[in-house]
Parts: C-alpha cells; sequence; structure tokens
C-alpha cells in the first residue's frame, strides 16, 4: 500500500508539471491524489509498521501493536490536525488575496504607476525591480508580479521591451517574497508552522535577499535593450480613492505580523482582521461614491458589495490545489516517508548542500510540496539556520526557470514569453543571483 501511495504521489505530481500540455488545471490531480493518498491509508492502516507524530514531530512507539480502534481514532485525530494546519494558511491566503482585490476594487495600484517619473530604460528597470523587490514583500510575488506587468502595459507598448522587464521582476518578486513571512507561500508556511519568527526571517533573509536580485540587476544594467529613453504618459483619470485604499491595504497586511506577536493568536485570524476592517472601508467608501454618483456600477452589479466582488474574484483554484499538494504531503508525511528520507539525506550530505539543490529543485518542481516534504524531514527548532536556508532556497531558486515560481508562471501567460527565450537570457541571471545569495547565507552562519 505504501509504494501505491508513492506512486500516486509521483503520478499526480507529474501531470501538475504537464498542466499546460495536458491542459487540466494542476488543482484536479491535486485533489485527485489528496484523496486516493488518504484513502489508501485507511484501507491500508493495520498493515502500516509505523506511524508519525506530527504534533511532537517524531516517530510513534508501538503504532504496530495498537488496536485496529486505536489505529482509527488515531487517523482522524491525524488527520483532523492537518486539515487545521493546512485551513490556517488557506484562510491567510484567502484573506490576503481578498485585501488585494478590494484594493484594485478602487483602482488602487495605479498610484504605484505615480511613483514612476522617469524616461530612462535603465531607471525604469530599477525602479520597477525595487519596487517588485518591496512590493512583493507585503502582498506576495504572485500579486506584485500582476501589478507590475500592468503598470508596464501603461508603460511600454511594445512586447519585445516589456517581456526583458518582466524577467526581472520574476527575480525581483521572487528575491522579496524570501523575507518576510507573508511574501511568499512557502514562506507563510514556515512561518505559522513555526519553523521561522517575523524578526529573525527578516535579520537572516534580507541581506541574501537584496544580493539574490542586486548582482543581476547590476549586470543586467549594461544590457543593449535597456539603453535609451521611453515615453511616459500620466493617467487621465485616478480615482479619488486609490490612494486611500493602497496604503490602508498594504498597511493592515503589514500588520497581521504585529498582531501575532501581541496576541499570539494565530496569523490567518489577525489577517481576517485586516480584511474586516479594509472591507468596512470599502463598504463606506462605495455608499459614499453612490451618493455622490460616482462609480455607480451597472444594474447587473449595482447591489454587489465590494467585498462580496473581492471574495468572488479569489483564485479559488489555486486554494484548492494549495489544499490538494498539502494534505498528500500530509499523508506521506504521516506514514513515516519523508521523516525516513530526512535522515537519509542526513547521513549521505550536509543539510545545506541538501537545501541548496532543493532550491535548485523548485525551479523545476513546486515549491510549495518541496517546503512541506522539509518540513516532515527536519526536526529543528524555531529559527534554527536550516529553515531560513529552507526560505531562501525554496523561495528564490524557482527564478532559474519561468515554469519554477508562480510569479514565472503568470509572467508567462501575460506577456507569452518563450521557456527557451527565459532560459537564455534570464536564467543565468537568476542562477548567479541565486549562488550569491546562498554563498552569503553560508558565510554568514559559519560565524
Amino acid at each position: 500500500m505504501i509504494t501505491f501511495i508513492v506512486l500516486v504521489f509521483i503520478i499526480g505530481y507529474l501531470a501538475i508539471t504537464l498542466e499546460h500540455s495536458l491542459k487540466i488545471d494542476k488543482l484536479v490531480p491535486a485533489l485527485i491524489m489528496m484523496v486516493l493518498a488518504w484513502t489508501a491509508i485507511a484501507i491500508g492502516l493495520d498493515g502500516f509498521p509505523n506511524w508519525f507524530d506530527s504534533h511532537n514531530g517524531r516517530m510513534l512507539d508501538g503504532f504496530s501493536s495498537m488496536l485496529s480502534e486505536q489505529k482509527q481514532v488515531l487517523l482522524e485525530n491525524t488527520l483532523l490536525h492537518h486539515f487545521g494546519k493546512t485551513s490556517e494558511i488557506l484562510i491567510f491566503l484567502i484573506g490576503a488575496m481578498a485585501i488585494v482585490e478590494l484594493i484594485e476594487y478602487f483602482n488602487g495600484f495605479s498610484t504605484v504607476k505615480g511613483f514612476i517619473k522617469t524616461k530612462s530604460r535603465r531607471t525604469l528597470l530599477w525602479v520597477i525591480s525595487i519596487l517588485a523587490f518591496f512590493l512583493s514583500a507585503i502582498i506576495d510575488n504572485l500579486t506584485a508580479t500582476i501589478v507590475l506587468i500592468t503598470i508596464l502595459r501603461k508603460l511600454l507598448p511594445e512586447n519585445k521591451d516589456r517581456i526583458w522587464y518582466a524577467g526581472f521582476i520574476i527575480i525581483a518578486a521572487n528575491a522579496g517574497g524570501a523575507w518576510t513571512p507573508i511574501g511568499d507561500v512557502t514562506t507563510t508556511m514556515l512561518w505559522i508552522g513555526k519553523k521561522v519568527s517575523t524578526v529573525k526571517l527578516i535579520e537572516y533573509l534580507v541581506v541574501p535577499s537584496i544580493l539574490c536580485l542586486a548582482i543581476p540587476l547590476i549586470i543586467g544594467s549594461f544590457l543593449p535593450v535597456f539603453k535609451g529613453e521611453f515615453e511616459n504618459t500620466e493617467d487621465k483619470n485616478p480615482s479619488k480613492y486609490s490612494k486611500l485604499m493602497l496604503f490602508l491595504g498594504l498597511g493592515m497586511i503589514v500588520f497581521v505580523p504585529i498582531f501575532k506577536s501581541i496576541t499570539h493568536l494565530p496569523p490567518y485570524l489577525g489577517m481576517m482582521f485586516s480584511f474586516s476592517i479594509v472591507a468596512i472601508t470599502a463598504e463606506i467608501l462605495k455608499m459614499k461614491q453612490s451618493k455622490s454618483g460616482l462609480n455607480v456600477l451597472a444594474t447587473a452589479e449595482h447591489h454587489q458589495s465590494p467585498t462580496a466582488r473581492a471574495l468572488s474574484r479569489v483564485e479559488m483554484p489555486s486554494v484548492l490545489f494549495f489544499l490538494g499538494i498539502l494534505m498528500t504531503v500530509a499523508a506521506l508525511e504521516s506514514l513515516g516517508i519523508i521523516f525516513n528520507l530526512g535522515q537519509e539525506v542526513q547521513h549521505v550530505m550536509s543539510n545545506e548542500m541538501f537545501i541548496f539543490i532543493l532550491g535548485a529543485a523548485s525551479a523545476v518542481i513546486d515549491n510549495v510540496p518541496l517546503v512541506a516534504a522539509s518540513m516532515g524531514m527536519f526536526n529543528f527548532p524555531m529559527d534554527e539556520h536550516i529553515w531560513h536556508f529552507i526560505a531562501f532556497a525554496a523561495g528564490t531558486g524557482g527564478s532559474m526557470l519561468i515554469i519554477g515560481s508562480a510569479a514565472g508562471v503568470v509572467a508567462m501567460g501575460m506577456e507569452k514569453i518563450s521557456f527557451f527565450w527565459y532560459l537564455k537570457k534570464i536564467s543565468w541571471l537568476a542562477l548567479i543571483g541565486y549562488v550569491a545569495g546562498y554563498i552569503f547565507m553560508l558565510m554568514f552562519h559559519s560565524y
């Protein structure tokens, strides 16, 4: 039965990586393999030799000698434990996505374009990359990529020019998302899983993340495509409440780690509080707009509130994909497969070398299951340097291929970037940045 579960994971994961070829949304194989894995565990429960106690982070003693009824209770408790931990991540992400949609409802991100005053292509490269770096640290790398490519379309009409900037946005967004607990789903997982704290994550990762972007950016500044100037035009009809909603939304997202440090409650509660504040503000502003006759919605949408619209636009396929993949990895973890693999790896190579390879692998394999698996492999205390290595490697390693990160995939779709164009023009820059940041971390932790 263990062999069957592993095969289900391999085949399901292959279907996920071939999503564009198969033309099947990746959430479908993720959900199928989740159900098949846990069904197989339920059917073969009495025949498994080991069971991993996820709550205490160790193999359970005496599992094979337990009665069937005891094993059934253990299975139900384990499933509930993993579903609870996974739901914390999903509710957190839904709240963050909804806040971003509320900002967009009032065209809040158009304010970001107002920061760009230059006409120099080289200066634009630096401005866009720095914006991507810091914006992704606040609203996540996927959303930051969408926002900045949308802004680029207003600045650069030619696709052949934009794809170069999009390549650097991918590097910057992934680097920026790695050093905060809300910048990337993998750092959010580590943070919610109590593997890293907000202060230490920022302390240990901000410099290597800056290096991961700065070195490719310096090299890129000398490329011919970034010479010369472009025409910069102003937006004619900025929204009245754009700035208010932008700064309120971003401020409330940043408030979530503060809420956690004050109350010691799970982060998803802080995110729900932040979402509530932004939603209340959005409803009030919409009522003001309606009374003044501004931005009155069409009849079909007249009764739809900004909150309902924001929630309807949340990326549910992504949420369900995370549910499927995290719960499947949890199934492998519960049987002790991941823990035993981690023990074997630690005998073959150093943890730092393994994590370096893991980061490179995240360019091919989705970094969410890689981080989920690593959380089951290692049993180190919070803020042990290994967790910071994992956060950096998984967060930035995906930049080496355009399919290696959510930011890369969305940029690929928005700008029709070729896999091989990115491999030839951008991948080597991302590799240099990744290696530079990782070497800095090795040196930093050696003292």
